[in-house]
């Protein structure tokens, strides 16, 4: 998927949040704020969003997200169980309505027999303490594992936000 086809999609995001009245906040590590970037990237965006945390190391999301080390050390950084923390603590330390989270082993290096590389959860949280997570697997280089969870979060944070509006 190309950066125009990534910010097509935020566009979409965007409407729908805007349409809703809400707003929503990141929290990425493997990808690095890209998905902050591409919803940016629209025109009027600050109505929507809020603000995008990128805690790439352990100590990061335990400061900025206030996941726990007792979460880290029972699942490991990349685990749906810190993404859900992750989701969680970007809604407690935003305005945001609804949080998306990322967290992977983009590559080349980093994975093992249980997490290979490409390996990403993530997870949504929004109104009504609605929590959604899920764990992909993407083939590809690194560039395309971190583009495809772009545009998996994004397509994410559509599906849940139309259904709770339904």
């Amino acid at each position: 998927m190309n950066q125009k086809n990534l910010e097509t999609l935020a566009a979409q995001v965007g409407s729908l949040l805007a349409t809703n009245g809400q707003v929503l906040a990141t929290a990425e590590s493997c990808t690095g704020g890209w998905v902050a970037q591409c919803l940016t990237s629209i025109a009027g965006s600050s109505a929507w969003f809020d603000r995008g945390f990128v805690p790439y190391s352990n100590e990061g999301k335990q400061d900025m997200l206030g996941v726990s080390k007792e979460t880290l050390a029972a699942h490991g950084a990349v685990s749906e169980a810190t993404a859900i923390a992750m989701a969680r603590g970007a809604l407690r330390h935003s305005r945001a309505d609804w949080a998306l989270a990322i967290t992977g082993i983009a590559g080349p290096s980093g994975g093992s027999p249980e997490k290979p590389v490409g390996t990403v959860c993530f997870a949504w949280a929004g109104p009504e303490n609605s929590v959604h997570c899920e764990t992909c697997h993407f083939d590809g280089s690194r560039d395309v594992v971190r583009a495809r969870s772009v545009e998996h979060a994004l397509n994410g944070l559509l599906r849940h936000a139309q259904r709770m509006k339904a």
